[in-house]
Formats: structure tokens, sequence, C-alpha cells
């Protein structure tokens, strides 16, 4: 090798690089002890209630940096909160009185007291409870009764395990799986799987005919079944049935000729929605893009006035119509379109923003639980951009005098690029469908004065199975 002047300087270089990094390793210091000890041993509130009198101990949690205190009565000077602290030698709380926002309706507020030592320093977050009625469900300590995907229960219901299954419906009593061959249609008893008990309860299918597939979606209300066909064409019929005793002939409620129903489109019956009241009187539909059968339900089993309504955004197929208690006002939702605040003739009042929740949360259900107000939703697994998990997610929108504006309020907690904030998760399964049978539901169990007692949440998925989850009414507690 030819030895150049450029040659001996790089060598040169490379030999003083490796001799810094030598010196570097080894001058690298090592953990300095230090008596700036910053610990936060115990902490007071001083002036809490109407007097400014109160005392209310914290109690520390030195592995999550927290403190809770007992609840603050609400008419405490919330401008002027002090604390006292013992802290390690040397160190103080950097600020000991705090203004803490205040208004009705929050149940708590959370802060940061900063102990220092200079130079060092070491945080805790605070977590002011406030002394007010306690309202909606402890979800602090949920029941579950799993037969999805997720290792947390019983292994994936059967029925559920493979695409047959797309349709499902739930009214608290009983879980409804309509399964295209294998075990049928057939319902499951609540209470049965609660204790890990599976006994199928067969729905007598005499008379069910028709259609691109005979079986495909339905939905359980107040005690009765309903499972309607798929319509693949406009020469296919679309059909609806049901059942108020399962081991008899079910009714035929309706008996559609697509092809004649002006509007109408081609495929109809991919999804299905009931809202019915304790008499069975409402409305039923089913969505194919933005072309939505519409029809009337009286008496549970009858039938009557089928009407394509029009959708301002197309939803697709696997849309849900879901209404918001007895009230006049339902929500449209699917898995590729933020949802919508509907008539029941599909007229919006008000569309989210794409940003503000889950991409692809559907079936969305808004209900009040102990007084307190909730939206459910869970995401399809249809694969990238909208999602590959079914999750249920839950939301306390209980700000609001009204469901547009707690609608807007929720939006607003959207900030930062981030989706709003829920309250609840549980994931049913990841196994991306692409024709994603997915459902939510809820029930609300009242004690013998007619007052909420339990709320029941319900999810499922095709190839994931379902999940039951119940929670109590909340509780206070100090």
């Amino acid at each position: 090798m030819k030895i150049t002047k450029h040659t001996i300087g790089r060598l040169l270089l490379a030999f003083i690089s490796i001799a810094s990094f030598i010196s570097c390793t080894e001058d690298f210091p090592g953990n300095v002890e230090s008596d700036k000890y910053t610990d936060l041993k115990s902490i007071r509130i001083v002036n809490a209630g109407a007097s400014g009198q109160e005392i209310l101990e914290g109690q520390i949690n030195q592995n999550t940096k927290s403190i809770t205190f007992p609840r603050i009565d609400t008419l405490s000077d919330f401008e002027n909160i002090k604390f006292e602290a013992i802290t390690s030698e040397g160190s103080k709380l950097e600020k000991e009185i705090f203004e803490i926002p205040y208004q009705s309706g929050d149940t708590q507020r959370e802060i940061i007291l900063k102990v220092t030592n200079l130079p060092r320093f070491k945080e805790y977050k605070a977590i002011i409870r406030f002394k007010v009625p306690v309202y909606g469900a402890n979800l602090d300590a949920p029941s579950y009764y799993d037969y999805s995907s997720n290792a947390l229960g019983n292994p994936i219901y059967p029925s559920l395990a493979t695409a047959n299954t797309r349709g499902t419906g739930f009214d608290g009593n009983h879980v409804l799986i309509i399964e295209r061959g294998g075990a049928g249609v057939h319902l499951l008893e609540v209470n049965k799987l609660k204790n890990n008990v599976i006994e199928r309860i067969p729905l007598n299918m005499e008379g069910v005919t028709g259609g691109t597939l005979t079986v495909n979606m339905g939905a359980q209300a107040h005690g009765h079944s309903y499972v309607a066909n798929l319509s693949g064409a406009h020469a296919s019929p679309l059909k609806l049935y049901h059942w108020s005793d399962p081991s008899k002939a079910p009714d035929v409620v309706a008996n559609i000729n697509v092809g004649s129903l002006a509007g109408a489109a081609v495929r109809h019956g991919d999804t299905f929605s009931i809202n019915i009241d304790k008499n069975g009187n409402g409305y039923a539909y089913f969505m194919a893009s933005s072309q939505i059968i519409r029809l009337k339900i009286t008496n549970f089993k009858e039938g009557s006035e089928p009407t394509v309504i029009t959708s301002r955004i197309n939803y697709e197929q696997w849309g849900h119509y879901s209404q918001i208690g007895t009230t006049e006002s339902y929500i449209i939702s699917g898995h590729s379109q933020p949802f919508s605040l509907v008539n029941n003739g599909a007229s919006a009042s008000y569309t989210m923003k794409v940003e503000s929740l889950p991409k692809s949360l559907t079936d969305i259900k808004i209900f009040t639980f102990n007084g307190t107000r909730y939206l459910l939703g869970i995401t399809v697994p249809r694969g990238a951009p909208n999602g590959t998990s079914a999750t249920m997610y839950l939301y306390n929108i209980n700000r609001g005098s009204n469901i547009v504006d707690a609608l807007t309020a929720l939006e607003q907690t959207a900030i930062d690029g981030k989706v709003a904030p829920h309250i609840f998760s549980f994931e049913v399964g990841t196994t991306v469908n692409i024709s994603p049978g997915t459902q939510a539901g809820y029930h609300i169990i009242k004690d013998a004065s007619g007052k909420d007692e339990k709320l029941m949440l319900y999810g499922a998925t095709s190839q994931g199975g379902f999940a039951i989850i119940e929670f109590g009414v909340a509780v206070a507690e100090d």
C-alpha cells in the first residue's frame, strides 16, 4: 500500500478518536450520592369547609407519587386552598396555596405538588375529590363475563370463532347468536353465562326461508327475538322474523319485495337495528350505503309502511340506527364515517368530527344510568385505516342540557391531536374481518323500588367473540 501524507493524517485522526473514547469511558461519572432529598412524608389541607377550619389529611402513595384526600366541601374557598406538609430535611413545598377550579358537575380535580431541595425536586399528583352526590356507575369494580378472544376470561364462544356468525343481540337476559350452520340460531341465558354455563336454546326455524342468506342479522329487545335475512339483490326478498317463544314457529314481521320499493339499494340485511318500546312499538332499520329501509313495528310482530329514507352520509351496509331512550333522536353510526345525530327520517342535526373519537367506532348507544349520561360504542376490526380491533369504549357525556350540547362538550375534550378521553374500554377481539359483524349494547337492572342498580355493557364481533361487563352504582367513599 502506498503511504501518503493523507494516509498518515487519517491514521493519526483515528488514533486520537480512539484515545479520546477510551479516556471518556474511563472518566464517565458514576452515581453520585446526594443529601438533597425531596420526599413528602405527610400532607394535609388546613382550610377546607365553609368555615375554613376543616383539616383533611392526605394519604400518600410513594409508588405512584399520588395523594388522595377525603372529599372536600364544595363551600370551601377554592381560590386559596392551603397545604401543609412535612418533607425531607432541607426541602419544602414549592407552593402552598392553590386555586382549584370547581364548577357544578365536577367530581374531582388533579393538581401537581412539587417538593424542592435545589437543585433537585419531586412531583406528586394530588387528587382533590369534591363532596357532591355521586352518580353513574362504579367503573372501578367491573365484573367480567367474557367469551371473547381476550385472554381475560373463557375461551372464545365457538359460534363466533368463524365468520359464519355476523349477527348477535343482547337484552340483559339473553344473548342471541345468529349462526349460519353449525349450532344455528339460538339464545344463551345471561345468568347461566355468569356461572360459566353454556346451554343453547334453539329458535324454531319453521318457515324461515328465502333471501340471499336465509339468516344473517338480528336483535334482542324486551325478551323478544328478531332475525333478518340478507337481500343481496332486488330480486331477493328482505324478510324479518319474530319470536316471543323460541320453541314456537316465528311470526313473519315483514316480507319485502325490494325490487318494488322505490329507492332501495341492492343489499339490505348486512346490518339490522330495531328500536321499540316496552309495548313493542317503534321502527326497524336496514341500512345499505346511503339508502335505509325503515319499517314500522307495532305490537312486536306487525311490520308495515316500509319506506326508503336517505342519509346525507354514506355509512355503507354495516351501519347502525339507534334511538336515544324514548326520545325522537337517533344515532346513525358506521365503521367508515363519524356518527350523526338524526331523527327517524335520517335528517341530521349534528355530525361528529372525524378526529374526535376512535376511527371505526360504531353501533353508538346513548343512555342514562343512575343520573349520568353515557355514550357507548365499539370499533370494527375491518383493517386499516379504519381499525384492527373490536374495542368497546364508554364516555361520560353528562355535560350539557341536551344531546347536541353534550356531544359538543365531548368534542372539546379532543385536544392536541388526541381523541376524546374515554372512561372505560374493553377489547373483545383483534382478528381483522372484512365483513365486520360487530355489535354493542347495554342493559340497566333496577331494584325493587325502580332505582338503577346495575349497568351491563355488551360487545360482540365476528371471529372475536362476545363479552358482558357489569357495574354497580357509584358509591361515595372517603
